[in-house]
């Protein structure tokens, strides 16, 4: 059967791109065939519900014979006011994302919570090029952004976009929701555990993208991110609260390289500290290393306490005393408060969803004791 587009139909961009000789798939082309309506046809691919399930499975096995896969994205996307995709804008390359066991979680958690919904998760680097500037560009019906710093172009085109938004671990920008944790607390929780034990020189290892690195005359000269400032100020108060005194070193990675070096800074001296808080579990593994480097043994000459709990914690030598959060939870909590928010905005609401803070728990292995006499 010659199929011809009906007067006043628009052509459907999604139909299968012909070579020369062969006829352009369209919509219209499948109705005339089957003998339908245009949009019996369209219900087929997107409104299953509104025709029966021997018309649909008619509809579709011809579409498939005639190489058709289905409406354009874009095309259905405008008609139906939705995207199907979330974004997650990334705070750091795609490959350092993905090589950290805290983030892996976290991305996973958020795509588990989804995946029942059938979006899709876009992820969207925080720098792009002149041209190609992905959180811009890339349809979308909300996002989270995670972490991202306050200077990252990338943030500021999603807000820019009106879109529907859930800051996690950082501050939230035009009054939207938040997924954070209680740093100062989670802080608290680990320079306690020390004081506990009997140190009084403690060891503070931070992170900042810019700022001054190395070690710092005091908490005065940290330069990071809410989540970095929040551990600061919550080590620092609870050591001065317990009479113990904070040497504090500042790196640019959140790494074991980046740990290994600052623990060689904190540790070089006769006056060295008897423990030290690291950010991360990556940063404590890295202050093991050093330590074992310098001939230092852990914890009868350093303590070392963590942060996070991930995987790496459980397999270092000693077994890292650390701050758990739960990782999974925050994932699943960020992407479902995305979805009230999305919901929200679909209603015409001005509400946002509540802030969700999440708890945290000290940890206690083998990288910490009592300080040795000397």
């Amino acid at each position: 059967m010659t199929a011809g587009r009906a007067a006043g139909a628009p052509p459907y961009a999604g139909s299968m791109p012909s070579g020369r000789g062969r006829r352009r798939v369209t919509l219209q082309t499948i109705a005339d065939d089957v003998g339908v309506s245009r949009m019996t046809v369209s219900n087929a691919f997107s409104r299953p519900d509104q025709l029966s399930a021997t018309l649909r499975a008619t509809i579709l096995a011809r579409a498939e014979e005639l190489g058709y896969v289905g409406p354009d994205p874009a095309a259905r996307a405008l008609a139906r006011g939705t995207t199907g995709a979330i974004g997650v804008l990334l705070t750091q390359s795609m490959a350092s994302v993905f090589s950290g066991e805290h983030s892996v979680e976290f991305f996973s958690a958020v795509a588990q919570e989804l995946a029942p919904t059938g979006l899709a998760v876009t992820l969207l680097p925080s720098y792009g090029s002149r041209d190609v500037v992905p959180a811009r560009d890339v349809p979308l019906d909300g996002a989270l952004i995670y972490a991202a710093p306050d200077n990252a172009p990338a943030m500021d085109w999603l807000v820019r976009r009106r879109l529907p938004l859930v800051f996690v671990d950082r501050p939230a920008v035009s009054g939207s929701a938040t997924v954070t944790l209680d740093e100062r607390e989670a802080a608290r929780q680990g320079a306690q555990h020390l004081l506990d034990l009997g140190h009084v020189r403690v060891g503070v290892l931070t992170q900042a993208f810019d700022g001054p690195h190395g070690l710092l005359a005091g908490p005065h000269e940290a330069s990071g991110d809410s989540v970095s400032r929040g551990r600061v100020e919550g080590w620092f108060a609870t050591l001065e609260a317990g009479g113990a005194h904070g040497v504090l070193a500042q790196v640019r990675d959140n790494s074991v390289e980046a740990g290994r070096e600052a623990g060689r800074l904190l540790l070089d001296g006769v006056d060295r500290p008897t423990a030290v808080l690291c950010f991360s579990d990556e940063m404590a593994a890295g202050v093991l290393q050093a330590a074992r480097e310098m001939g230092l043994t852990v914890p009868d000459d350093v303590s070392v306490v963590g942060f996070d709990d991930a995987g790496r914690a459980r397999r270092t030598t000693p077994p890292l005393t650390t701050i758990r959060q739960d990782v999974t939870d925050k994932g699943r909590r960020a992407a479902a408060t995305l979805l009230d928010a999305i919901a929200l905005h679909r209603a015409g609401s001005a509400e946002q969803p509540a802030d969700v803070v999440l708890g945290t728990e000290l940890v206690v292995r083998g990288s910490t004791a009592p300080p040795a006499l000397r």
